[in-house]
């Protein structure tokens, strides 16, 4: 019985043995496969802009505030109870427009009496200067003494002075009748009411009726690095200043000035120096407190690369474009911006003009890889 199974088991192995042959050999002896044919590497949609020549005005930008070019405060400058107030809040209102009123009457007799007095020392200068006409004419003749003339003199000049003192009080009295009625010293805007009518007003108070706004024109105070400094004053000089005010993340300009003057002092603290611009402000859209951007012209660069600033990327050996050559490939340049705003750069090396960029897509982009060019959408 062990026999047997020993030369089963024998019989087994070398069956298997030969069916793992025959398996090698067909294995070898099968037609090798063919590799398929290479697929062409699909091209990567980019946008692309060209390379133009043109004028770029160069812009300092800083960030400002509008002031009122002018503010005042209504502050009474006589005492008395205020009658009437005369405007609306937020009402626009021109130089000369009574804004409101203190009760007059007691300023009204002041001034009554004044006259009263200045009409009282007329007549003792009158009779002074007629005593003394005469009493000259006696004196030539020997009938009145040199020391009557001389006190006749002295009293027609004591009367002439109390009539000048009259009529100084006169002015005064007129004037303190003239503070009764309150005004706009200019055309602007009225801010909220402070005080109501009814009520006992001191001259001097330091709580204002209202205060008044000049907001046509405006001014904006925004501050520069100081190392621009120099290239504004040089614009100055030559007449560009140029301002214009942006708000928020809208690069278009709401409004356009001109620089008026930098501070005589640059502050210390910061390394800025404040400028100021003026705007005519007509439309009103830009108010006092109100956060702009200001971008002030310092001059224009003549003829010079201009592309767009998307096209501009940063690499490990500094900034670069994708130069989109004849046979739809792209190759990296090496560019030196000389100055840049929001939107567009100004190239001192690395293009010359009329070469087309790529100004998006280029994250999926290096050296020698096939585009599809598409014009950059304007705008």
């Amino acid at each position: 019985m062990t026999a047997l199974r020993k030369r089963l088991l024998l019989a087994t192995g070398v069956a298997g043995l030969a069916a793992a042959v025959l398996v090698a050999v067909r294995v070898q002896t099968a037609t090798p496969a063919v590799p398929a044919a290479a697929q062409p590497v699909a091209a990567i949609p980019v946008a692309v802009a060209s390379v133009t020549r043109k004028d770029l005005p160069i812009y300092a930008s800083g960030i400002g505030t509008v002031q009122a070019w002018q503010t005042i405060q209504l502050q009474p400058q006589v005492g008395g109870r205020l009658l009437s107030v005369n405007f609306r809040e937020g009402q626009e209102v021109h130089a000369g427009d009574l804004l409101a009123m203190i009760d007059p009457r007691p300023y009204q007799a002041a001034l009554a009496q004044a006259q009263a007095k200045l009409a009282g020392d007329q007549a003792t200068e009158t009779n002074a200067a007629t005593t003394l006409k005469r009493d000259t004419t006696l004196a030539r003749n020997d009938f009145a003494s040199r020391q009557q003339v001389d006190n006749d003199t002295a009293l027609q000049r004591t009367a002439a002075a109390a009539i000048q003192a009259d009529q100084a009080g006169i002015a005064a009295a007129q004037l303190n009748l003239d503070f009764c009625r309150i005004t706009s010293p200019v055309d602007g805007v009225v801010g909220f009411r402070r005080v109501d009518a009814g009520n006992l007003l001191v001259a001097g108070n330091a709580q204002p009726i209202a205060v008044v706004t000049q907001i046509r024109p405006v001014a904006v105070v925004f501050t520069l690095a100081q190392e621009r400094l120099p290239r504004v004053r040089t614009a100055l000089a030559a007449g560009s200043t140029e301002v214009q005010a942006i708000v928020g993340n809208d690069p278009t300009p709401i409004a356009t000035g001109h620089l008026v003057t930098p501070d005589n002092s640059i502050d210390t603290s910061t390394g800025t120096i404040s400028l100021k611009a003026e705007f005519p402000n007509t439309d009103r859209k830009l108010w006092p407190g109100q956060f702009v951007t200001a971008r002030v012209r310092l001059s224009v660069d003549r003829n010079v690369v201009v592309i767009p600033l998307q096209a501009v990327q940063h690499g490990p050996d500094g900034l670069f474009a994708y130069v989109v050559n004849a046979d739809h490939t792209v190759a990296a340049r090496k560019l030196r911006v000389a100055y840049q705003d929001d939107s567009q750069a100004e190239i001192a090396d690395g293009l010359t003009g009329g070469e087309t960029l790529v100004v998006n897509g280029q994250s999926r982009l290096q050296p020698g890889s096939r585009v599809l060019a598409r014009p950059m959408a304007a705008g």
